[in-house]
């Protein structure tokens, strides 16, 4: 029986997700590029870190953190109050890119991510532009 390696395993695991959540933030607060996207955020952005941490550490295939503690993660919904246009999408593609360079993920799996996270981000537009 051949088995799996979840993405997860692949980049490391909790350390590695928990690293990637801390630049992605860290840029998204000090880089101008990613101004607009920094806005839609409170002045701590340490409760978006923790729970970019438990999604993503499910959606890798790890433990599902966020589905234990919130439910279903109803993603578009949870980010409908937040005006998310092409500008925004982009700045938070751009910043999960320059993170996850910044913290060393292989490249082949960083394509893959990239793809994923773009169709994802996509999908939490709700304004034109």
């Amino acid at each position: 029986m051949e088995s799996t390696t979840s993405t997860y395993e692949k980049i490391g695991g909790e350390a590695v997700v928990g690293q990637l959540c801390d630049r992605f933030y860290e840029l998204m607060d000090t880089v101008p590029q990613f101004k607009e996207l920094r806005a839609l955020h409170p002045e701590s952005l340490q409760g978006s870190r923790d729970k970019l941490f438990m999604f993503l550490s499910g959606w890798f295939g790890g433990p599902d953190l966020f589905v234990e503690k919130f439910g279903h993660p109803r993603l578009r919904a949870r980010h409908m109050p937040f005006a998310i246009g092409t500008q925004e999408r982009d700045q938070w593609v751009a910043c999960m890119v320059l993170a996850m360079e910044d913290i060393g993920i292989e490249e082949g799996i960083r394509a893959k991510l990239l793809q994923n996270f773009f169709n994802t981000a996509d999908f939490m537009r709700n304004k034109e532009g």
